[in-house]
């Protein structure tokens, strides 16, 4: 009986230990992706922040600016890249529209993100997009790679249309996790005019052709970002924007016009909300590519001990049993 039991105890262990392997370098690869279908959205503030009134033409205090970011997976045009690239894909569609104090339409600029759904690398597809106009974008955004390191990021800036150095400053704690810290400050750079703009009938065009205003931005960005996931648990920007030179701006001070400034943040149910989302998903990754397969192979360790001590005392009992006395045979 003994020895039935111990070689059931080693098929387990050889099992366990067959599967703690297979689960890291086989399963882990192929199951840890961002979904296709993936939705999101947040909600952030910049209370308060200065804004430009295009109705006189100046700049003015306000308690508060909306930025709602949205992400939605296209599902349909990710099974159409992969047939081609021969690997998982998945096409954000973006939006970011701010909304001031009135409730009415800041800016709103949309945006397609094609990426590899497991290393978050850039994938180079037809209809890569900001606002409409064709980029190819280097580096990560909105996320990082599973596994972040500890090492300085090439990060895309949407409104240069340019990829610049996101810098790692350091480990943080972050409500209860350990993050990373991150800081990437863009210069004053000339920027394109949204194609939406707040008042009807304004087009980009016009205003930096016909009236010779032009558009510059400066931000600095900040990302507290889980290690595991790669997701940003938090994101801040100092951000400020100006319209220089040309009509607009000549009565302005320098020929520089305030379009908008102000320290922008995480609303803080949707902080919450990303907090207890990444934390969740942190311990899905951490399965798959850590306690699962130490816990397989320390499983797989001990049922191997177990199955030999009871081999060991299996043959003991044979050994250690007294020898049966022989039988007597009556003659005939």
């Amino acid at each position: 009986m003994r020895r039935r039991a111990s070689l059931v105890l080693l098929a387990l262990a050889v099992f366990c230990a067959a599967l703690a392997p297979l689960m890291r370098w086989y399963m882990y690869p192929r199951l840890a992706k961002i979904p296709a279908n993936q939705y999101q959205e947040t909600v952030l503030e910049a209370a308060p922040a200065t804004l430009l009134d295009y109705g006189t033409l100046q700049p003015k205090k306000v308690p508060r600016i909306t930025i709602v970011q949205t992400l939605k997976g296209n599902v349909e045009r990710s099974r159409e890249i992969e047939a081609s690239a021969g690997r998982d894909v998945v096409v954000w569609d973006s939006l970011s529209y701010v909304i001031g104090p009135d409730g009415k339409m800041v800016s709103q600029v949309p945006e397609r993100y094609v990426f590899d759904a497991h290393t978050q690398d850039p994938v180079h597809a037809t209809g890569e997009s900001v606002d409409g106009d064709p980029v190819r974008r280097e580096g990560v955004e909105f996320k990082f790679p599973f596994f972040t390191e500890p090492r300085d990021y090439l990060y895309f800036d949407a409104q240069t249309r340019t990829s610049a150095p996101i810098h790692y400053v350091g480990p943080r704690r972050f409500h209860g996790l350990d993050v990373y810290y991150f800081e990437q400050t863009i210069p004053w750079t000339k920027v394109p005019f949204p194609k939406k703009m707040p008042i009807e009938g304004i087009d980009p065009a016009t205003i930096e052709s016909g009236l010779g205003t032009s558009r510059w931005y400066t931000t600095k960005r900040m990302f507290w970002v889980d290690p595991v996931t790669g997701a940003p648990v938090n994101g801040e920007e100092i951000h400020s924007e100006e319209l220089r030179g040309g009509q607009l701006a000549a009565n302005a001070p320098g020929q520089r016009l305030v379009v908008f400034q102000g320290h922008v943040k995480m609303r803080a149910d949707y902080l919450k909300h990303t907090v207890d989302l990444v934390a969740a998903n942190r311990t899905k990754v951490l399965v798959l590519h850590t306690y699962a397969p130490i816990g397989l192979a320390v499983w797989g360790g001990l049922l191997c001990a177990l199955a030999l001590w009871l081999e060991a005392r299996t043959r003991r009992g044979r050994t250690d049993a007294p020898p049966r006395e022989p039988i007597a045979v009556a003659a005939a």
